[in-house]
């Protein structure tokens, strides 16, 4: 998996894995965050959401032009990520109001911009040399693989962070309290009774429930202030990675004449006219594929966390908490790793490291059990920590189905992995519908606050997560790597940004759909992201022979 690859990519890897963790801490807490400090409804934080997400996703456009056109990758990197620490410096802040959350958050993405579509268009460089060229798509699985070490111990650290500030202040996380004080604060007094018995449950001894309103709601958004700051600090360490192994890939930091040598000018490819149109039609039909998928992906720091929150039990069994313990998920994915290398592989020494994975992973996984209590409380946020958590495990398992299907022959084009994507994607929110059948609908929670008075087991986050990788592994890094591969070689940069601004679209659509969340039903809701996806399925399997005839 890892051979035949340049040093360069591992210095990616790295240094996107810790912008990336900085960048899922925030995503997994951030609209809780702000529902729990303003008491917005849903509306309005998916507005302010879906704007955030859309200048994250559409800035790389204007930072693959600086890139192509002036700096060059490496600097507008390393200007990225300088610009991303100021922002979630200023999220760490406690006391934060919204012009300064708005100012910091024009700043991430601006940051971003700078940063996100330049390292992969620095990525690709690596693999137009013909000793690379074969193992681009792989490259890219495992760079995209970095994203999600990152992500995966992200929610683990809001998690940790919200519940030391917490303790601190004598509070545990309760997730029906925010809603509920601020309707109170508000001049309800509908939820005094219920509001009162969550309240002495904090505070034995609260005589008035205004002020422990005003204490529970600060506490619990400075936990999340604090949070915000483990992502800056993630950020300084990106920076010095990035700038300390320079040597490895600043060979491949070719953009614009202006800094090409003359060695990389003679043997850059013309493209004919014909070929060229070819190439930017093509894209552009992916692109708008993608805007569906992350349409419907992207509710995960959405809609999907509010139904984490408000229709998912919240206290578990000590059998099921083995799957949000930290130390549990680890040693299980060490068992599952090692599985993976007994099957994987021909050799006797990697199936003997994997068989002392299975049992030492087993070994520690159902001692950590016996260390569990009987019932353990979960957060909104600690289902994030699936989505990243399975990409890391199945990535070499879907590359290696790639690889066996290479070698006869049989690897369907980056262009049929997207559209099979789109298809599995549909089926996740298909799941998701059917596990919403006769819940209340988000309308009525909003009348009254608190949570749903039914509610769902986890286990359909979970296996809805699986579901939603599988689909997003064959699609996000195929797709990258189709833009790396088909981009003209003079717009490399602009062309991932162009990736990413039909991202923006989709991420900016989240907030429309989060218009619909108190309108409708949850069935019915799911069931149009479904069909949306089974929409972008068909249009792409309709033009497939272009798209595929430029991915030769």
């Amino acid at each position: 998996m890892f051979k035949g690859h340049p040093k360069g990519l591992f210095v990616a890897f790295f240094a996107n894995m810790g912008e990336r963790f900085g960048f899922y801490t925030m995503y997994a807490i951030f609209t809780l965050y702000i529902q729990a400090k303003f008491g917005y409804d849903a509306k309005t934080t998916g507005a302010i959401w879906s704007v955030f997400l859309f200048g994250v996703y559409f800035l790389p456009l204007i930072g693959g032009i600086i890139a192509d056109r002036v700096l060059g990758y490496s600097k507008t990197i390393n200007i990225g990520l300088v610009v991303l620490f100021i922002g979630y410096a200023l999220l760490f802040v406690p006391g934060t109001q919204l012009p300064v959350i708005i100012t910091a958050l024009a700043t991430i993405a601006v940051g971003t911009g700078l940063f996100k579509g330049n390292l992969q268009a620095l990525v690709g460089n690596m693999y137009d040399h013909p000793d690379y060229s074969k193992n681009r798509d792989s490259a890219f699985s495992i760079f995209y693989m970095g994203i999600n070490v990152g992500a995966f111990f992200a929610p683990h650290a809001a998690n940790a962070m919200n519940q030391m500030i917490l303790t601190r202040y004598g509070f545990t996380y309760n997730q029906e309290i925010p809603a509920l004080a601020h309707k109170y604060l508000n001049g309800d007094m509908s939820v005094m009774v219920k509001l009162k018995e969550l309240a002495l449950t904090q505070m034995p001894n609260m005589t008035d429930l205004k002020v422990f309103c005003d204490k529970y709601i600060s506490a619990l958004s400075e936990s999340y202030n604090y949070a915000f700051g483990l992502a800056a600090i993630s950020m300084i360490i990106s920076f010095l990675i990035f700038v300390i192994f320079k040597k490895y890939y600043a060979h491949n930091d070719i953009t614009t004449d202006k800094n090409k040598t003359q060695a990389a000018k003679d043997a850059e490819v013309q493209i004919p006219r014909k070929e060229f149109n070819q190439r930017i039609f093509a894209l552009i039909l992916v692109f708008v594929v993608v805007i569906f998928f992350w349409m419907s992906f992207h509710q995960n720091g959405l809609t999907i966390t509010w139904f984490a929150r408000d229709y998912t039990k919240s206290m578990i069994s000590q059998e099921l908490y083995i799957f949000f313990n930290l130390w549990s998920v680890l040693s299980l994915s060490a068992a599952i790793i090692g599985l993976v290398l007994i099957f994987n592989t021909a050799k006797q020494s990697a199936k003997m490291i994997g068989g002392g994975l299975i049992v030492g992973g087993l070994a520690v996984t159902y001692y950590l059990y016996t260390t569990f209590a009987k019932t353990n409380q979960i957060l909104p946020q600690d289902f994030q920590q699936f989505n990243p958590l399975y990409i890391v495990i199945f990535t070499p398992v879907v590359l290696s189905i790639f690889a066996a299907l290479r070698k006869r022959n049989k690897e369907p084009k980056a262009p049929r992995k997207i559209a099979y994507g789109m298809l599995v994607t549909a089926s996740a929110f298909i799941l998701l519908s059917i596990a919403s059948m006769g819940l209340e609908a988000p309308g009525v929670l909003a009348a009254r606050g608190g949570v749903s008075t039914m509610l769902v087991n986890p286990m359909w986050l979970i296996i809805m997560y699986f579901i939603l990788t599988i689909a997003e592994l064959f699609l996000s890094p195929m797709g990258i790597s189709f833009v790396s591969k088909v981009a003209p070689p003079k717009y490399k940069g602009l062309m991932q940004g162009g990736w990413f601004a039909a991202t923006s679209i989709g991420n900016l659509l989240v907030g429309v759909m989060a218009v619909f969340w108190d309108q409708v039903s949850l069935s019915v809701f799911w069931l149009i992201l479904a069909l949306s996806c089974l929409v972008a399925a068909v249009f792409i399997f309709a033009v497939m022979k272009r798209l595929e005839a430029v991915a030769q």
